[in-house]
């Protein structure tokens, strides 16, 4: 069914008032503005979302009516706090929000008998209802970052002006036809915050790539984001398999509050949209070439009538390169003729070291009262272990985070490293979007460990072993007791100490290069030693 509103003037499509007194055509703000359609409504402060029409400037306008009884003290106050923060956005100016043209207050262009406690009129947004957008199909990840990108740059400006923006409502958002989102109905709550705007961000993301809203108070229209069992928000990946897992762990790690990898600012935000939509879209353009390629081979033939561009920056670079390679190869040259000089016109005076002919030779053997002392640095002997000890489970551990294979994390301790256990594929290295990864391991009883070895064919990986008092504890209650890199199909990492736990973790905190096509790790196989 198609959803779409119509911005004709007249239509009363969309969400209506509540007890009707708001309809098309009724006028408010002292006869100026005529009201058109209606566009959602924010039930958290009784704000009304409308398009109208003023009537002294023949314009559209958006207007935010916030609905109440003038004889409600609080309702009154509340009104009175978000119409400041409206006439201080007046002031302020970005393509991502529309520009603040009037506040109306009571007695103030509005009257009591209005049933209004005041107005906030807001240039009109050309476009489409987000709404009308996400209930077709979620959007594809890099339009969705690219998206949330303009919008998130609205914010940054906004905070560091000291403005609280109020775009945690989706029905305040509009797409313009640019394919950019614009806080298009304007008016904070009395009680919205600098992080209340971030929240946003990510619950935008999150509505655009899973057509669900993850914070309270949505519209109706839009279902509510599902929950774990533990209260946190699902992570859109495991909504739509196609969400890239950088989009996925962004969008959650905004909404969320608590923990340590939480994002708190608007240009913490930025940095990984940037990102994430510029690999997002170079994807997207190597498929394009790729299908391309394969037309252009049926003939053999590609055509193009594309004039060469005059790059002047690229041409200067290009000069700049074969100066330095001229320079280079005359240094090397002259240096070549020096060496050819001395070896021909040498002085004949004998070289290397003088030779202490009553020495004894080197090879002879020294007297038994005589030999050397080892080498003070040489370092201790590694600690005495035992047998292996094999633990009860192993599970993935990923406190920050979703994905990552967790059915597979069991492969680590089966006994044969052919079953390995793998990371997704990143295409930005820890910690830009989580702090880690790892495998949490737990025993029938405590063990003294001293040594763990890992299986793996993972070089760059770089690993901690973290001790532990539970099965699933926070990050911040682990304790590092090793740490090492792995550089080959085995490596043995040896505690600081012999630490005695029931349950430890091997922790990833960077991971190993995948070929050039992101970032992966993979561990085949883990092996505990105690101390013997």
């Amino acid at each position: 069914m198609d959803t779409r509103r119509s911005e004709q003037a007249g239509d009363a499509a969309g969400i209506r008032a509540r007890g009707g007194s708001l309809a098309p055509g009724r006028v408010v703000g002292d006869g100026r503005y005529r009201l058109l359609a209606q566009f959602g409504v924010d039930e958290r402060a009784a704000a009304h979302l409308w398009r109208a029409r003023d009537g002294q400037l023949k314009r559209d306008v958006a207007l935010t009516l916030l609905v109440g009884d003038p004889a409600d003290p609080e309702a009154a106050r509340q009104a009175r706090r978000t119409l400041e923060r409206a006439a201080h956005a007046s002031k302020f100016g970005h393509g991502g929000v529309a520009r603040v043209l009037d506040v109306l207050s009571l007695g103030s262009g509005v009257t009591s008998s209005e049933g209004l406690l005041g107005v906030v009129v807001a240039e009109w947004t050309k476009g489409s209802d987000l709404v009308d957008l996400v209930a077709q199909r979620p959007v594809a990840p890099a339009a969705a970052a690219r998206m949330v990108q303009a919008l998130a740059e609205a914010v940054d400006h906004a905070h560091q002006n000291g403005l609280v923006l109020g775009l945690d409502h989706p029905q305040r958002l509009r797409l313009t036809p640019g394919g950019a989102l614009k806080l298009a109905f304007p008016g904070p709550l009395p009680e919205a915050t600098l992080r209340d705007d971030v929240k946003a961000l990510g619950a935008v993301l999150y509505l655009l790539l899973t057509g669900r809203w993850a914070l309270p108070g949505g519209p109706p229209a839009i279902p509510a984001a599902p929950l774990t069992p533990q209260g946190h928000v699902v992570p859109p990946r495991s909504l739509v398999p196609a969400v890239p897992p950088e989009l996925s762990s962004l969008a959650v790690r905004t909404i969320e509050d608590g923990g340590s990898g939480g994002i708190r600012t608007s240009s913490a935000i930025l940095r990984v949209l940037g990102q994430v939509a510029e690999q997002e879209e170079r994807t997207q353009l190597i498929n394009a070439v790729g299908k391309d390629e394969a037309a252009a081979e049926t003939d053999g033939t590609i055509w193009t009538t594309k004039k060469p561009v005059k790059d002047v920056a690229r041409r200067r670079k290009l000069a700049f390169g074969v100066t330095v390679l001229v320079v280079a190869t005359v240094v090397i040259l002259a240096w070549g003729g020096l060496m050819l000089i001395n070896l021909f016109q040498g002085d004949g005076k004998p070289t290397g070291p003088a030779i202490n002919v009553a020495a004894p030779p080197s090879s002879a053997p020294a007297k038994p009262g005589n030999q050397a002392p080892p080498p003070a640095n040489q370092p201790p002997a590694g600690p005495k272990v035992g047998d292996p000890v094999a633990p009860k489970s192993a599970t993935l551990y990923n406190p920050e985070g979703s994905g990552d294979n967790a059915g597979r994390a069991k492969n680590t301790i089966d006994g044969d490293p052919g079953t390995v256990w793998k990371t997704d594929q990143y295409q930005q290295q820890l910690p830009a979007l989580k702090p880690g990864v790892g495998i949490a391991v737990s025993f029938d009883n405590p063990v003294n460990l001293a040594q763990v070895k890992i299986s793996a064919d993972s070089p760059g990986t770089k690993v901690e072993i973290r001790s532990a008092d539970s099965k699933n504890p926070q990050l911040d209650d682990t304790k590092v007791v090793g740490s090492g890199d792995l550089n080959g199909p085995d490596t043995t990492i040896t505690l600081q100490q012999p630490t005695q736990s029931q349950y430890f973790i091997v922790w990833i905190t960077q991971l190993g290069d995948n070929g050039g096509n992101g970032f992966l790790s993979q561990i085949g196989e883990l092996s505990f030693l105690p101390a013997a």
